[in-house]
């Protein structure tokens, strides 16, 4: 398996994951926060899918798919917010009333992604995306980022679906 493959299969693998933890939630399940102050279930969907899109674009040099989406998922949050930093007000503003249209989104964010990672080879992955660190962080490590981003998310949510469960 070559690196595409690789990248490929780590992606699709967090497309599973995030279905799974997403299957039969309700609006009220979606808005749980563990002990009122913790992140809810429908805010690290929507979070997780805003980290990959907003990256991912920025890597493709492509629009943001949140541009054609955010109304239809009902939240106002412009391209520039993708949850990092947020205040608990914030966290409790993001609430998810058409799980559908979350899926959608991140559907189209996966498809994104994955046209994207058509197009690396090792000469991208080398490239340098952001000189703001040292070293310079490059596409291959950025797109290690999202992953382990997108990994701890999905347990987090897995998590808190587990804790209404018991």
């Amino acid at each position: 398996m070559d690196v595409r493959g690789v990248l490929t299969e780590a992606f699709g693998r967090t497309t599973e994951l995030y279905d799974g933890v997403a299957d039969g939630l309700d609006e009220e399940t979606l808005a749980h926060r563990p002990d009122g102050t913790g992140n809810s279930i429908g805010w690290l969907l929507w979070h997780l899918a805003r980290v990959q899109d907003d990256h991912v674009a920025d890597l493709a040099q492509q629009p943001q798919v949140w541009e054609e989406w955010q109304a239809r998922v009902g939240l106002p949050n412009g391209t520039d917010d993708i949850g990092f930093g947020h205040t608990t007000e914030q966290v409790d503003a993001i609430r998810i009333t058409d799980l559908e249209a979350l899926l959608g989104y991140h559907h189209e964010v996966t498809l994104a992604t994955a046209r994207y990672l058509q197009t690396v080879d090792e000469r991208e992955l080398e490239r340098e995306v952001d000189q703001r660190w040292d070293p310079p962080v490059t596409a291959g490590v950025r797109l290690v980022s999202i992953i382990g981003d997108c990994l701890q998310h999905l347990g987090q949510a897995a998590y808190v679906k587990g804790l209404l469960k018991t």
